[in-house]
């Protein structure tokens, strides 16, 4: 009988794990199309990320960019000068948050933002491989009326990667059952 849960276990989690790899999200289109919403959020951590709500920033389908858990030894300067931003971009329509030092504290870090501005919509720019966690993680503290469109940044992910995003995926949603 414990070898059949066991192989249970296993045969779902290997169902969910092909899933999670074959299905990753994909960028709403070439050039930032999609609805405009009151903000971009881009959560640091992967490559192109930054870049991606830039384009989309930079297509108008936002006013306001928030980049969370910026390092906090970066300053404006040195962002603009990365990605060649200019000053006056980063001045209006660019903040950079230094709360967050993971994907929980994206989501929090996010959620103050928003509110602080009573914005009810935001397109969350992220890697496809981080996307699921994320969007979890940002919809698990944001109000209802909050509307979150989901636009990945693509990526080659390695198979460890997958691997390894694909645990945390399941231990943050285990997670939000508990309470906090």
């Amino acid at each position: 009988m414990i070898r059949r849960i066991l192989a249970a276990i296993v045969i779902v989690w290997a169902i969910g794990f092909v899933w999670f790899a074959v299905a990753l999200p994909r960028p709403i289109a070439a050039g930032g199309q999609g609805p405009a919403t009151d903000a971009i959020v881009v959560p640091t951590g992967g490559r192109g990320r930054i870049e991606r709500g830039l384009e989309v920033l930079a297509a108008g389908h936002a006013e306001q960019m928030l980049v969370s858990g910026v390092d906090p030894e970066v300053k404006p300067g040195e962002f603009a000068a990365q990605f060649s931003v200019p000053m006056q971009t980063m001045d209006c329509c660019i903040t950079l948050g230094y709360a967050a030092v993971d994907t929980r504290g994206n989501a929090t870090e996010i959620a103050d933002w928003l509110a602080e501005r009573n914005y009810t919509s935001v397109r969350l720019v992220t890697t496809d491989w981080h996307m699921g966690r994320a969007a979890g993680e940002l919809r698990h503290v944001l109000p209802d009326n909050v509307q979150i469109i989901e636009d990945a940044s693509p990526s080659n992910p390695s198979l460890k990667t997958l691997l390894l995003e694909y645990h945390k995926l399941l231990a943050s949603r285990l997670a939000w059952l508990l309470p906090r």
